[in-house]
């Protein structure tokens, strides 16, 4: 495991050969798999589950209830939500979970909403805007994401 000096890690459940950057934050409950690539300037929350062999490119937010499965890319600067009524200093009783299925790829500046599920071998386009499910191995994008095609592995 490599964590620059630069960065606060306070978990101590990320695996071996992970990479964490500089100005990368993460928090003491979340867990992140062996052999992932965490850019600088993200944040990671407690209730944030990454499998192995993930890249997190620069930008990213990671909330509480998102989960992240094996061998996923997340672009630069993709936005995640898990609230469906945000207000500020209102907490709901529990935040929305965000699945990302194995080998889905998610392009720069996407939006996924909170709650949704990417299906394994997805794909979202760069600014895309998810509001829904995403199948597995389709291909989506615009805002919001359609389904354009579908593609194998």
């Amino acid at each position: 495991m490599k964590i620059h000096p630069l960065s606060d890690v306070q978990s101590t459940q990320i695996g071996a050969n992970t990479t964490v950057w500089q100005y990368a934050i993460i928090l003491k409950e979340a867990r992140i798999g062996k052999n992932c690539n965490i850019n600088c300037h993200t944040f990671i929350e407690n209730d944030v589950i990454i499998g192995d062999n993930v890249t997190i490119k620069a930008g990213v937010y990671l909330w509480d209830g998102i989960r992240i499965d094996d061998n996923v890319f997340i672009g630069p600067n993709v936005s995640f939500t898990n609230d469906k009524y945000p207000r500020s200093k209102v907490y709901p009783s529990s935040f929305q979970n965000t699945i990302i299925g194995r080998c889905a790829s998610i392009g720069a500046g996407a939006i996924i909403l909170g709650g949704v599920t990417i299906g394994e071998y997805a794909m979202v386009g760069a600014g895309s805007l998810v509001t829904k499910d995403v199948p597995p191995y389709a291909v989506v994008y615009g805002s919001p994401a359609k389904v354009v095609r579908y593609i194998n592995q």
